[in-house]
């Protein structure tokens, strides 16, 4: 097993509860933590056989790019899949979504919250 690490990917989206969330958008952050079932990558040097972290860019961009979501959670929860489902070689992928302009009264640096899949 071996570990592969987006951080901080940045995207413009329109995410939240509120409509002026949706009208306005907004930047989001993701960080992707995936473990790998290595099959024959590492002795092959194959990027056939793992996952492309292009490709899984691409993929999270899409999804976090795409439907809106209310919650963040439920975002983050949708990559995670996403994930998973393209590339059947990871058993595990922990998402991390971080929203710094979330609507909440006082000072803070950003919301982030983290689901792994499967559960």
């Amino acid at each position: 097993m071996y570990v592969i690490r987006l951080k901080n990917c940045a995207f413009f989206a329109r995410h939240g509860v509120l409509d002026e969330e949706e009208r306005l958008g907004q930047r989001f952050y993701v960080d992707a933590e995936l473990a790998v079932e290595p099959g024959t990558a590492l002795a092959d040097d194959s990027i056939a056989d793992t996952v492309d972290y292009g490709v899984a860019f691409s993929v999270i961009e899409e999804i976090v790019t795409g439907r809106r979501h209310f919650l963040i959670e439920t975002l983050a929860l949708a990559i995670a899949q996403g994930l998973c489902e393209r590339f059947p070689q990871i058993t595990r992928a922990a998402i991390t979504v971080r929203k710094p302009s979330a609507p909440v009264r006082g000072v803070l640096d950003h919301v982030e919250v983290t689901v792994e899949w499967p559960q």
